[in-house]
């Protein structure tokens, strides 16, 4: 076994010190060819005992300076081995400025003969190296756990996977061993990187029955999702762990431990591949600009928020009612933006003078409009509370924005706004009715970007099923048809900021969610990452579809088609449009709120959106009156 305690450092130094008299002892035998005569070394060893006093003693303190002496040869890094290679190339150049001086001023002989150092170097160089990698080695193989190790092949032979197998291999501690890395790139397939084969995925499930694999580790930073899909897919089927190397971003102190191998996400699996922005449209929109978002703690407003951040608008105003979340955000916010200036409002998009003061005191240029509810059963539930927010807040913001001639107004809406079956949706057709309206106007631009569920999201179906999963199930799927799209937050905010960009005024925008998702897949997949088998560690329960609930989700209605853009996962929406005597209705319908029963109100919104009707919903009777 390797010693547990540090070995003393005056042992490394003398250690040191016998290599290099080995090397000096070498470096003579070969000049000589091993076979010179008594009176020859005789003569040699009387110019070179004048010499050792100085090789010690030049390179003790070239050594002690460079602090050979300090580094832990068990864990001797690239960083310690230029170390010493300065410090025997630094110390043998002074052999060389010192036997000149001698040769020139004092005996005439150089303090050792040019081939001499030279070989001297040599091998100095080389069996200091070997020692210390020798050493590591050994404490490697003598720390590493002799019982039951899991089995690991990482995914990604670049940068990011040798990082891994490295920190993996120099955990003591950790019972996994690497036995391969798993790569896309054909140039790679049958090579062996630091002793490691490299397979393509094309082998992968034969190497997992052959070698016993236990884990799968993804170590690419931006994966081909259609690569990882199928990855993932084998690794699912052989029921063969998966991990992943987080982002360097969170790297302690910009190193990667082991005990930050993470549990790979079901967003992981579901991304697509990276969004290209206009950059330098981008800047052009908001630098030194007052960035206006509204529903700022949310998910999709905090995202926008960061997303901004990163162009170097004048000042972002956060406008939310949730005051915790808001303060998360803010601490989270300048923190990571510590010279972006944010000015936090706490408000309801509901209040018109709170909204209005906002405009007065800041005047922003660019107004995010997120703020929504948009839970469909409690919507179902809350008619009057989803055309307060939904509608009138909404309003009130598109009226400040024609009165302070704001130059952009975006809006999120959602695909639920599509031939709406529930009072979420139709509230929000109606929001967009007023967007663009509202574009005829004035000089504001107009703009509604429209896209569907969003991972990971508050309230989202991820976070549900994660919390059945830990409560040990079982986990509630409304219906085993049921389907939706799904972008992650980042891809959403991304699109929208583009949407935002190239919009004149007017659009709808409609982004490309690829295709739809059974959520039953979905809870599956989650089962798996977590480790649990369906049927045994935990269950899926229907329950029925909820009120206002369909099965499956539209981005466009019968009427609208679309126009392509520059962007290809950016479609506009052609819509029918809206007519004055809507807008009266609009209004009415506000007005209403308070003093109209709910089924009063959605009668309202029906002959608003002709297209509103009603699944699984008490307001299912006002469709069979038409």
């Amino acid at each position: 076994m390797f010693p547990k305690k540090n070995v003393p450092r005056w042992v490394i130094i003398l250690i040191d010190l016998c290599i290099s008299a080995t090397s000096l002892l070498l470096a003579y035998l070969i000049r000589f060819d091993i076979k010179a005569d008594a009176d020859l070394w005789e003569k040699e060893w009387h110019i070179l005992s004048k010499s050792l006093v100085v090789f010690f003693t030049v390179r003790l303190l070239v050594f002690y300076f460079f602090g050979i002496h300090r580094g832990l040869v068990r864990h001797t890094s690239t960083s310690d081995f230029r170390r010493l290679f300065l410090a025997v190339s630094l110390s043998s150049f002074i052999f060389a400025v010192i036997g000149l001086i001698r040769f020139k001023f004092f005996d005439g002989y150089y303090l050792f003969p040019i081939s001499v150092l030279v070989i001297e170097y040599v091998f100095c160089m080389f069996l200091v190296t070997v020692a210390r990698f020798t050493i590591k080695l050994w404490y490697l193989e003598t720390q590493k756990p002799r019982d039951v190790q899991k089995r690991v092949l990482i995914y990604g032979a670049g940068i990011s996977g040798l990082i891994a197998k490295r920190t993996i291999e120099k955990d003591a501690l950790l019972p996994m061993e690497v036995i391969g890395f798993v790569d896309d790139n054909k140039n790679l397939k049958g090579a062996r990187i630091e002793g490691i084969n490299v397979i393509h995925p094309d082998r992968l499930k034969e190497v997992i029955k052959n070698e016993g694999v236990d884990q799968v580790i993804l170590a690419i930073q931006e994966p081909d999702p259609d690569n990882q899909k199928r990855v993932v897919d084998i690794c699912f089927e052989n029921n063969v762990e998966l991990k992943k190397v987080p982002s360097p971003k969170s790297w302690i102190n910009g190193e990667f431990s082991a005990k930050q191998l993470a549990s790979v996400n079901i967003e992981d699996l579901l991304g697509r591949k990276p969004i290209v922005l206009n950059q330098d449209a981008l800047e052009d929109a908001l630098k030194n600009k007052v960035i206006l978002v509204t529903g700022a703690a949310g998910s999709i407003g905090s995202g926008l928020v960061q997303q901004i951040a990163n162009y170097a608008p004048l000042k972002i105003v956060l406008f939310d009612q949730a005051e915790s979340p808001m303060y998360e955000l803010e601490l989270e916010l300048r923190s990571e933006f510590p010279n972006q200036d944010f000015e936090v409002v706490i408000g309801d998009i509901r209040n018109r003078e709170r909204l209005k003061r906002v405009f007065e005191t800041f005047n922003p240029s660019w107004v995010y409009h997120a703020a929504a509810y948009k839970h469909v059963p409690l919507m179902e539930e809350n008619p009057s509370e989803a055309i307060s927010t939904n509608v009138r807040g909404t309003k009130n913001l598109v009226d400040l924005a024609l009165e302070y001639g704001i130059k952009k107004f975006i809006m999120i809406s959602t695909d639920k706004a599509v031939n709406p079956t529930n009072v979420m949706g139709a509230s929000k057709r109606i929001a967009e009715m007023l967007a663009q309206k509202a574009n005829t106007e004035g000089d504001t631009q107009f703009i509604t970007t429209r896209f569907g569920n969003v991972l990971g999201s508050n309230g989202s179906v991820i976070p549900l099923f994660k919390k059945q999963i830990a409560q040990g199930g079982p986990i509630t799927v409304t219906d085993e048809r049921i389907t939706r799209f799904f972008m992650t937050i980042p891809e959403a905010c991304q699109l929208v900021l583009e949407a935002g960009v190239m919009g004149s005024g007017g659009e709808i925008f409609v982004f490309d969610m690829g295709e739809s998702v059974r959520i039953v897949d979905l809870a599956k997949n989650m089962i798996r990452l977590s480790g649990l088998t369906l049927g045994k560690d935990i269950e899926i329960v229907f329950t029925g579809l909820r009120p206002g609930e369909k099965l499956y989700e539209e981005l466009l209605s019968d009427k609208e088609s679309t126009l392509p853009t520059h962007h290809p996962k950016i479609l506009i929406a052609k819509d029918r449009g809206v007519d004055e005597s809507n807008y009266l209705t609009i209004e009415r319908l506000v007005d209403a709120v308070s003093s109209s029963n709910n089924m009063e109100l959605v009668e309202q919104m029906k002959l608003l959106v002709p297209e509103f009707i009603s699944n699984n919903s008490e307001f299912s009777r006002l469709d069979r009156k038409k």
